[in-house]
């Protein structure tokens, strides 16, 4: 028995394949240049469109830079939300594969290089550090506490205050995520990036452990 074939002529499958090789495209093109040197007709050129086209889908490159965020990186961040809604994991083990999976997902993909750009690139175009806080940061430091306030309820972990852990615990991964592109291409300095996730969590856990409390 044959598959359906799709009856749809070549053109019209191109034209609805065009958002996502524009959002491709200009993914590259920010993690690359950054986003003040990113042109719109160069996003344009490197998905094979005219500059037209591409504005028939985005209005402008700034959101045109919501629309790649949003596909990528918040959309793994919705899909995180719903596994914790879901989870009946211990809440160590939750934390630790919240953790690892963001960093899989981004921090060792090219959209940690969008993390980059905002920290070097956000105080020149203050709407887009808005629209990262609150889609971007503001989610993903909210999955992170919920973690841990849901810990410290179940008794998993000892007394802390997740609003206050929560960017403690992100900094070191941002960190990794600037060195790795930065340094790392370059060669230089000997970090193995999961086994410094895997050292930096089991660190965390264990200062997280409520005899961890008790014994100080």
């Amino acid at each position: 028995m044959h598959a359906p074939m799709d009856t749809k002529p070549r053109w019209e499958r191109r034209k609805e394949a065009r958002p996502q090789e524009l959002l491709a495209a200009a993914l590259d093109l920010f993690v690359e240049r950054g986003f003040a040197s990113t042109r719109l007709e160069d996003v344009a050129r490197r998905a094979g469109v005219s500059k037209g086209t591409l504005y028939l889908y985005f209005e402008n490159k700034e959101e045109l830079f919501k629309a790649v965020v949003r596909e990528n990186i918040v959309h793994i961040i919705g899909q995180a939300e719903d596994s914790i809604a879901a989870s009946d994991e211990s809440s160590p083990d939750l934390l630790r594969a919240i953790l690892m999976a963001w960093w899989n997902q981004i921090g060792a993909t090219k959209l940690a290089g969008i993390t980059k750009l905002m920290m070097a690139e956000s105080g020149n175009f203050p709407e887009l550090v808005q629209f990262y806080n609150e889609e971007v940061i503001d989610r993903g430091n909210g999955l992170i506490a919920s973690v841990l306030a849901r810990g410290v309820a179940r008794g998993e972990f000892r007394p802390v205050d997740p609003l206050l852990l929560t960017p403690i615990l992100v900094a070191p991964v941002l960190m990794l995520m600037m060195w790795t592109h930065s340094f790392l291409p370059c060669d230089a300095g000997n970090i193995d990036p999961q086994a410094y996730m895997a050292e930096f969590i089991d660190l965390t856990l264990r200062g997280l452990r409520p005899d961890a409390h008790a014994a100080s």
